[in-house]
């Protein structure tokens, strides 16, 4: 579809991503992500939780397998897509809008956090993070390094990555004195 916004968003998947299959047999994903800004009272010197931005995304064909296999609620992600708006009304009536991004591009943000990545079985596409496999050598990595130089794996890369809560902001403790 042209004509569309390609956009980058940062965000905490608030959700575990829903694989689904179409009657055709093709599968796509649907998933949710919040991304929430955080913002600095020059008064006070203190940060809060701006207001969130709530995105519906979906992705298709072997992708949206890729991305239910290697993501999970709470994963800090950086996504890229094409932004769409569709109305629609709600079980009170009430007529609502909905941003949604398609997927053209995602991956897990390493601010907080490690991953290991594998390469895909077909197409030498890139795939499935922190998983094992993808056709490599016993005892290397995806980028051909030894397996020890690699960070070890942990059931949930993110479950202690300083991230806070799944509505986001930066929560890794950022001081006044960051240049950013």
């Amino acid at each position: 579809m042209a004509g569309e916004p390609l956009i980058t968003v940062v965000g905490n998947l608030v959700a575990d991503p829903e694989p689904r299959v179409s009657q055709a047999g093709k599968s796509w994903v649907t998933f949710r992500i919040a991304s929430t800004p955080r913002v600095r009272d020059r008064q006070s010197g203190d940060w809060s939780d701006g207001e969130a931005l709530w995105l519906g995304c979906r992705a298709y064909g072997e992708y949206a397998d890729n991305i239910a296999a290697s993501l999970t609620k709470g994963t800090r992600v950086i996504v890229q897509g094409r932004l769409t708006q569709r109305s629609y009304t709600d079980n009170q009536g009430q007529q609502r809008t909905s941003l949604d991004l398609e997927v053209e591009e995602i991956g897990p943000s390493l601010r907080f956090a490690t991953t290991q990545v594998t390469r895909g079985q077909s197409r030498g596409q890139v795939g499935g993070f922190g998983g094992a496999g993808g056709g490599q050598p016993a005892g290397q990595s995806s980028w051909g390094q030894p397996a020890a130089a690699a960070p070890q794996q942990q059931d949930s890369p993110w479950a202690n990555s300083g991230q806070g809560d799944a509505g986001g902001g930066f929560g890794g403790g950022f001081d006044d004195e960051q240049p950013f």
